[in-house]
């Protein structure tokens, strides 16, 4: 797919960037480029293939899902900068 410098400039209005008349054509073969390479990456068999989320491999930490007691509110709350009646207390930002 090849795109035009007019096509170019519409994209660049679109995203709110001001480009120069003379860079239009430039801007254009780079875009061409990246869809280009797009096009190639559609074209790989990843039939298969898990999604990564990371390029290094992770696991995550599971832990056992148990009901607790809970009962530490003031242990968290020790944390906050400010808390009034057992609760966070934090700015109004709101008028």
């Amino acid at each position: 797919m090849s795109i035009t410098p007019e096509t170019a400039r519409k994209v660049a209005r679109l995203a709110r960037i001001r480009v120069e008349e003379a860079d239009l054509p430039a801007l254009a073969r780079e875009l061409s480029g990246i869809l280009s390479f797009m096009e190639q990456l559609n074209e790989v068999d990843v039939a298969g293939v898990e999604p990564m989320t990371s390029v290094t491999p992770m696991l995550l930490r599971l832990r056992e899902d148990r009901v607790t007691e809970g009962g530490m509110a003031a242990r968290i709350l020790a944390n906050a900068p400010d808390q009034r009646e057992g609760f966070f207390a934090v700015p109004k930002v709101v008028e």
